[in-house]
């Protein structure tokens, strides 16, 4: 086989997209393909911006009150994980986690400590962040 062949061949797996159109401001053609060979990588999981301002909103709480003081974000394949720490040197207190595949299941967003032990689980953001919530007590 040769290298041409497999350059047609390549050639020939490609989808044109869009037609060729001139860009407005350069005159020069521009074509959109896709390759119908690999997936593409599956994209990250992220929280929305409903989802982020509710946990700032009770971690700003958290911090005004000195329990918390850092936290960091991680937006992976299958999961995003929104993690409170006391100190940043510390490993993490709490760990919010959105994870889509459970959503059908238990839901998608848990609470989960230090020790790994989920807290509470749910198919609401809100719902599950009220395990937070103080509980008063009773003085005598």
């Amino acid at each position: 086989m040769s290298a041409h062949s497999g350059n047609k061949r390549h050639r020939d797996n490609l989808i044109v997209l869009a037609e060729r159109r001139p860009l407005q401001s350069s005159g020069i053609a521009n074509t959109i393909i896709a390759s119908t060979g690999n997936p593409t990588p599956a994209a990250q999981v992220t929280f929305d911006r409903k989802e982020l301002n509710a946990i700032l909103n009770l971690y700003s709480f958290r911090v005004a009150d000195g329990e918390w003081r850092d936290y960091a974000i991680d937006h992976l394949p299958d999961r995003a994980v929104f993690s409170v720490y006391r100190k940043a040197s510390e490993r993490a207190l709490f760990a919010i986690v959105k994870d889509p595949k459970l959503a059908r299941k238990q839901g998608a967003y848990s609470v989960i400590a230090d020790t790994g032990k989920v807290l509470k689980r749910g198919h609401e953001l809100r719902q599950v962040l009220k395990v937070f919530d103080r509980r008063l007590k009773l003085v005598e």
